[in-house]
C-alpha cells in the first residue's frame, strides 16, 4: 500500500476526526448518564463541575494548571464574559482556585470530585466497550503515538498556535487508569490538536471565532477544512498506511 496514494496523513486527518468526534462524544455521555451526572449532582451540579469536566485532563494532576491563555483557547467559540462568570460560580462553589496569573487549578474538592469521576468513566467505559478490548488496546497505544508527536511538535514549533492543545496535554493516566479511560482523555486531547489546526487554518484566512462560526458551507469554508487537515496531519506521519487504515476500522467498530 502507498501511503501517497492510498492514505496520505492530510487525507486520513478529515476523515479520522468524525471518527474520533463520534467516539468521545458517545463515551462521554454514556458517562453523564452512567453515574456522572448524579456525582456532579453531589458536588453542586453542572455549575459547580462543568470546567473541572471540560479540563479534567491537566485539572486532575496533582499541582496541575490551565493558565489564561488555555482557558480563552479552549473555550474561544464561547462569550468570554459568559464564561468567566460560570468560573466564578465554579470558584464559589470551592471547586476551583483562580491563580494571581490568570489560570485555574482544581481545590481539594475539586480534585476528589475528579478522582470519582474516573472511577465512573473507568466504569462505564468497560462496559460501553465490553467485548472490543483488543480494539481499545490498539487505539491507546497508535493515540499514545499520536499525541507524544504532536506534544514535541508543539514544544518545538513554539509559536502559541497550539494553546488549546497545550493546555490539555498530556491527559493525566495515573498508574492503573483503565484502559477506557486512558482511550477516552486520549481521544478528547487529539480533538484539541485538530481544534488549534481547525483555527490556525480560519485565523489565516482572515477570520474570526465568530466569523467562521456563521460561515456556510461552499468553498471559503471548504478550503478552511482542507488546511486544518493539512495542520492536523503531521502526528500521523508515526502511523504507516495500515495502521491508520486499522485506527479508522477501529474506531467505527466501537458502540455509541
Amino acid at each position: 500500500m502507498s501511503d501517497a496514494v492510498e492514505l496520505p496523513p492530510h487525507r486520513f486527518a478529515g476523515l479520522v476526526a468524525p471518527a474520533v468526534d463520534r467516539v468521545f462524544v458517545a463515551a462521554m455521555l454514556a458517562g453523564r448518564d452512567g453515574g456522572g451526572a448524579e456525582l456532579s449532582q453531589r458536588y453542586g451540579g453542572p455549575a459547580a463541575t462543568g470546567f473541572l469536566v471540560e479540563f479534567r485532563t491537566r485539572l486532575a494532576v496533582p499541582g496541575g494548571s490551565v493558565d489564561g491563555a488555555g482557558f480563552a483557547a479552549v473555550t474561544r467559540y464561547r462569550d468570554p464574559a459568559a464564561c468567566q462568570r460560570a468560573l466564578d460560580k465554579q470558584v464559589a462553589y470551592g471547586m476551583i482556585h483562580r491563580r494571581p496569573d490568570g489560570g485555574l487549578s482544581a481545590t481539594d474538592r475539586g480534585a476528589a470530585f475528579l478522582t470519582e469521576l474516573w472511577q465512573v468513566h473507568g466504569e462505564v467505559t468497560e462496559e460501553l466497550w465490553a467485548g472490543h478490548e483488543e480494539r481499545v488496546a490498539r487505539l491507546v497505544e497508535a493515540l499514545g503515538r499520536l499525541l507524544t508527536y504532536a506534544l514535541v511538535h508543539a514544544e518545538e514549533e513554539g509559536d502559541g498556535t497550539g494553546e488549546a492543545f497545550a493546555a490539555m496535554a498530556p491527559p493525566y493516566e495515573p498508574d492503573g487508569t483503565p484502559p477506557g479511560v486512558l482511550l477516552l482523555n486520549r481521544l478528547g486531547t487529539l480533538r484539541y490538536h485538530r481544534a488549534d489546526a481547525h483555527a490556525a487554518a480560519w485565523t489565516a484566512a482572515g477570520h474570526t471565532a465568530s466569523s467562521v462560526a456563521a460561515l456556510p458551507a461552499g468553498p471559503e469554508r471548504l478550503a478552511i477544512e482542507l488546511e486544518t487537515d493539512r495542520r492536523a496531519a503531521p502526528p500521523y506521519l508515526v502511523l504507516t498506511a495500515e495502521e491508520r487504515l486499522t485506527m479508522l476500522a477501529d474506531l467505527a467498530a466501537l458502540p455509541g
